[in-house]
């Protein structure tokens, strides 16, 4: 039986072989740390999505929260033409809204549990006479 033992050659074979194997151990590092990057990155752009959809939601439940005050006072103030007084941090869902009546303008504050915040300002016409209960809205201004 004839037994194979690779031959040395000297130093010089000894360190060369090892130095192959450093370059893919380096090369296999560097992979490692770009992919690190690729999806920390990933992390960072889903985060901010997420972020973005709360504040797209946020702000569309105050905005929610604004109308629900300005339909409030119409509603009041088809019942009652001569209605003024408003409504002072009105609680709804969440949050509140604050209605102010001043001329033929309407305007509805609301803010959420989280701080967001819309406001709505409606222009209007009443009838007069017999259609005392009729409130027309001739312009609308969300958020200005």
């Amino acid at each position: 039986m004839e037994h194979h033992f690779p031959l040395f050659h000297g130093p010089s074979s000894f360190i060369h072989h090892q130095s192959g194997s450093g370059s893919v151990l380096l090369v296999v590092v560097l992979l490692v740390a770009l992919l690190a990057a690729v999806v920390m990155g990933h992390l960072q752009v889903n985060t901010e999505e997420i972020q973005l959809m709360r504040n797209h939601v946020g702000g569309a439940e105050a905005l929610a929260t604004a109308e629900a005050g300005l339909n409030d006072a119409l509603a009041q103030l088809r019942q009652d033409p001569g209605w003024r007084v408003g409504y002072a941090d009105k609680p709804f869902g969440s949050g509140f809204y604050t209605v102010v009546v001043g001329g033929s303008t309407v305007t509805s504050t609301a803010a959420t549990s989280r701080g967001f915040v819309a406001k709505i300002q409606a222009e209007i016409t009443r009838g007069t006479g017999d259609s005392a209960s009729v409130v027309e809205v001739s312009k609308l201004r969300i958020n200005k």
